[in-house]
């Protein structure tokens, strides 16, 4: 389903009051980083610091506004910032790293969502729940 242009307004508006934001609030903060200062020189470095520090703004100025916008129209509820729980089934935790560990292992294991979800939830309500 495209975007529409109420959508695409708004998400734009939101792109340009995060980067306004960070453009008048940012303060460099102090780091002695002397070899960083003499490979880069001063004026990359605090380049770097600005890029650096506009990346890990990012994730709650522009893509969870820019993902709820594009939400608000596929799904009934949205909600930023929502806890997906606090508690785990230690069954579910073994076959999640079972499944983590068969993937990254290369056993011939290939990625298969549905199946992934079927093996955790006939197991997520057994074994002890953990925080």
């Amino acid at each position: 389903m495209p975007l529409t242009q109420e959508q695409l307004l708004n998400i734009e508006q939101v792109l340009k009051n995060a980067l306004r934001s960070k453009f008048q609030n940012y303060k460099p903060e102090p780091a002695a980083m002397p070899f960083h200062t003499r490979l880069l020189g001063k004026d990359k470095l605090a380049l770097f610091s600005f890029i650096h520090s506009l990346n890990t703004n990012f994730g709650t100025s522009i893509f969870e506004p820019v993902a709820r916008e594009m939400s608000i129209l596929r799904f009934k509820r949205v909600e930023s910032q929502a806890v997906a729980g606090e508690y785990i089934s230690s069954d579910a935790f073994g076959v999640i790293q079972e499944i983590i560990t068969d993937l990254t292992a290369a056993k011939g294991s290939v990625p298969n969502k549905l199946v992934e979800i079927e093996k955790i939830r006939a197991v997520c309500r057994s074994g002890k729940m953990q925080k």
